[in-house]
């Protein structure tokens, strides 16, 4: 019951959001046109509930020549590659803000696992072990308010499985307000690495 009634919170407050938000993104579009060459939106193949793909949209953070598909912490100089208006974005998270569309579509949630690139096959079968893989991937979730790029597979996973487990208003608010606390301080974005929360 209660999936049916976060579906429904799920689209009327992206829809209010897509609204009230919409000056601010039309903003952010025009920086992101000035600042670099390129498209506006990044689209990536990630996977969705019960492994099924989908692509992801994002504001663009990066430049046309980066690696496609090579997560950033995997990339050798990730700086080189991030756009002046890109790390503004991603310090605040804002290139997220157009996952709006894909909660209004049903392929994702406002709470819930961060939805895996296609080709993190480990994240995939670690997230299988705890029935991380059977919900609708979220804007934000459990591990990214416990975490986020720093924490190694098998911890996301271990939080993921958590967060299944205890599913429900109180866990999804919780989710809510520690990921405005972590995006106001800036937790656990790292630009080329992962797996190492810091001491």
């Amino acid at each position: 019951m209660y999936r049916i009634v976060k579906r429904l919170t799920d689209f009327v407050l992206a829809l209010i959001g897509l609204i009230v938000l919409s000056p601010f993104i039309m903003l952010l579009v025009i920086a992101i046109k000035l600042d670099s060459k390129g498209p506006i939106l990044f689209r990536q193949k990630r996977v969705g509930i019960n492994k099924i793909y989908f692509n992801i949209l994002k504001f663009r953070t990066m430049k046309i020549d980066t690696p496609k598909d090579t997560p950033t912490h995997l990339l050798d100089n990730p700086e080189k590659y991030i756009t002046r208006v890109g790390k503004l974005l991603r310090k605040t998270s804002l290139d997220e803000l157009p996952q709006i569309i894909n909660i209004l579509k049903g392929e994702m949630s406002i709470i819930g696992p961060r939805p895996a690139l296609w080709n993190q096959y480990d994240l995939v079968e670690e997230r299988e072990k705890y029935g991380a893989n059977s919900v609708l991937p979220g804007l934000t979730g459990w591990a990214q308010i416990n975490g986020r790029d720093e924490l190694p597979i098998k911890e996301k996973a271990e939080l993921d499985g958590e967060y299944i487990n205890k599913i429900g208003l109180f866990m999804d608010v919780r989710c809510f307000f520690g990921t405005i606390i972590s995006i106001i301080k800036s937790d656990g974005v790292i630009e080329g690495g992962t797996g190492k929360l810091g001491k």
